[in-house]
């Protein structure tokens, strides 16, 4: 079973999973969180209801799925936040966001796919 969703205007995901297909058909609210950065990623587990995200500390932070909410990985470094409570899906979007927010000199760490950073320019040298 294939699946095609819109992420931007001129950029579109296939993804071939059962997982991905059940939730597109219950769920009409999707919210996409982009993680960039070196070793950076995200694993979910469905039984669980559990998110992992290794984002440069130690140990991989773990944050617990609302029960309204389905969250799974396109890749490791698409997160897919999905569900019909569209105040849930985005206060757990915000959450995951929220535990390592965009930089704006090296525009990278967790934002939304459809978010636009602006790039602040480094220190100038004499």
């Amino acid at each position: 079973m294939t699946a095609i969703c819109l992420i931007s205007q001129d950029c579109w995901v296939i993804y071939l999973g059962y997982q991905f297909a059940l939730c597109m058909m219950e769920a009409n609210l999707f919210r996409f969180l982009k993680i960039v950065g070196v070793g950076y990623k995200a694993r979910a587990e469905a039984e669980e209801r559990l998110l992992y995200l290794k984002l440069g500390c130690i140990h991989e932070i773990e944050l617990t799925v609302p029960p309204v909410v389905h969250v799974f990985c396109l890749k490791n470094n698409v997160v897919c936040c999905t569900g019909i409570d569209k105040q849930r899906v985005h206060q757990f979007a915000a959450t995951v966001r929220g535990c390592k927010l965009p930089e704006v000199y090296k525009c990278k760490d967790i934002m939304y796919m459809d978010e636009v950073i602006k790039k602040k320019q480094g220190k100038k040298s004499k």
